[in-house]
């Protein structure tokens, strides 16, 4: 298996006064949030959520998933399960920690989005010694790659083969470990939608190699 990456058109329509209205309250609580918690904001770095909203409406737009279902990793405020949710994704999260789990279903909640958010980590059962190595690479800096929380999956009552889409937004150095994850457990012709900073977002999809390659 491999992972192509596919160009997606560069979306710069009007934003619908739905979602206008959702990511000003977002960033409101994000901003809120990043000033009066005192523990882990370093860990804690929102991507820009008009580009990844842009990207998602591509994906909806040109019929590019094989399904609807989308998991966010990593997923903060939930912000994208969320945006995902209101295109019509069936769509959850998977967040370290339990303070922001807390956030993200209060937004959903707020604005009527049957988004499911689970409080855990996104690594998939099996896969501990790959994020260990990460995690040590880093310097145990991290703390979403610690691979004893509960995990994130069992909650939603799904696997990681059970997504058509997953979003997440990796750190520097961080890239590997989520592609090489996501080759590796994700479905056949499942998507992966990441966002690059400053504004950039890349999207790929699994697939077999070709018959015949080495």
């Amino acid at each position: 298996m491999s992972l192509v990456d596919i160009e997606i058109s560069n979306h710069n329509s009007v934003l619908p006064d739905e979602i206008v209205a959702f990511l000003h309250e977002a960033d409101l609580r994000v901003n809120q949030f990043l000033e009066n918690s005192t523990r882990r904001t370093t860990a804690f770095v929102p991507s820009d959520f008009k580009t990844v909203y842009h990207a998602l409406q591509a994906i909806t737009d040109e019929n590019l998933a094989s399904g609807s279902s989308l998991c966010e990793w990593g997923s903060g405020f939930g912000v994208v399960a969320s945006l995902a949710s209101m295109l019509e994704f069936m769509a959850c999260g998977i967040e370290i920690d339990p303070d922001l789990v807390d956030a993200s279903r209060r937004l959903a909640d707020d604005f009527g989005l049957p988004v499911e958010f689970a409080q855990g980590s996104f690594i998939p059962s099996g896969a501990e010694s790959l994020a260990e190595e990460a995690y040590a690479d880093n310097n145990a800096a991290y703390s979403w790659l610690i691979t004893d929380a509960d995990d994130g999956y069992e909650e939603l009552q799904c696997g990681l083969e059970d997504f058509d889409v997953v979003f997440a937004y990796p750190w520097p150095g961080e890239d590997y470990l989520v592609s090489n994850l996501f080759e590796k457990y994700a479905a056949e012709g499942a998507l992966l939608l990441t966002y690059d900073y400053p504004e950039t977002v890349r999207l790929r999809r699994k697939l077999s190699a070709p018959s015949g390659s080495a």
